[in-house]
């Protein structure tokens, strides 16, 4: 039975602003993103595309503004479920992806600022395309899950730490193909990437998590 949508206009609004996002990078380059599209079982599209990376792509930032939404929806559809208020609205939506895409956006930043004190711009630079692209893989996936959520299932907390699990599992492959690519330059310099890994892979996110839990 479909659940009653009227209060899901907004919600609808966004997974269809999404969708028309995700077809205008479809359109801008086809063979790109049927490429990007079989990420998971196919690294040539890391290995081809990270060589023409530029400071800003097209491509990857139409499926960035995708990620923001599609994530600010899904963490609603959480919140709502877990709380019972439903306080989503335009401006607090807004709020939530401003908040994300600043958060995501600072941190590559940084990142970039730390290849360049450390004079390893490229390195850096194709770690953050491989870390990008995977990222927005989960945005398109949650394109689907969230319409689901939304007019097909109750959300349960049984489906939604099944659904936050695939996303992590996506994201944890992500990380160690890029560890795998660089497996050799990270032995020689483990203790770094010890600390970059609890510097700026972690203690945001536990930052996030305690700013969240307090208010």
């Amino acid at each position: 039975m479909l659940r009653h949508i009227v209060s899901n206009e907004l919600f609808t609004t966004l997974i269809v602003f999404g969708l028309l996002i995700v077809a205008t990078a479809k359109l801008l380059s086809p063979k790109r993103f049927n490429d990007f599209i079989l990420i998971l079982g196919n690294y040539n599209y890391l290995k081809i595309y990270s060589r023409d990376q530029k400071f800003f792509d097209k491509f990857d930032g139409l499926l960035f503004i995708n990620l923001i939404v599609s994530t600010s929806i899904f963490g609603f559809i959480i919140y709502e479920h877990i709380t019972g208020n439903k306080i989503a609205s335009a401006s607090s939506i807004s709020r939530l992806s401003f908040t994300i895409g600043t958060f995501i956006l600072i941190k590559i930043l940084i990142e970039r600022l730390i290849g360049s004190l450390f004079q390893i711009d490229s390195l850096i630079d194709q770690y953050l395309f491989q870390k990008t692209s995977y990222k927005n893989y989960l945005g398109i996936l949650l394109l689907p899950i969230n319409a689901l959520l939304l007019f097909s299932f109750q959300p349960t907390l049984t489906i939604i730490y099944i659904i936050t699990a695939l996303l992590l599992i996506i994201n944890v492959i992500g990380l160690i193909t890029s560890y795998k690519t660089h497996q050799n330059i990270i032995k020689v310099n483990f203790s770094y990437f010890i600390l970059y890994l609890c510097t700026l892979e972690i203690a945001p996110y536990i930052i996030l998590y305690k700013v969240f839990i307090t208010k």
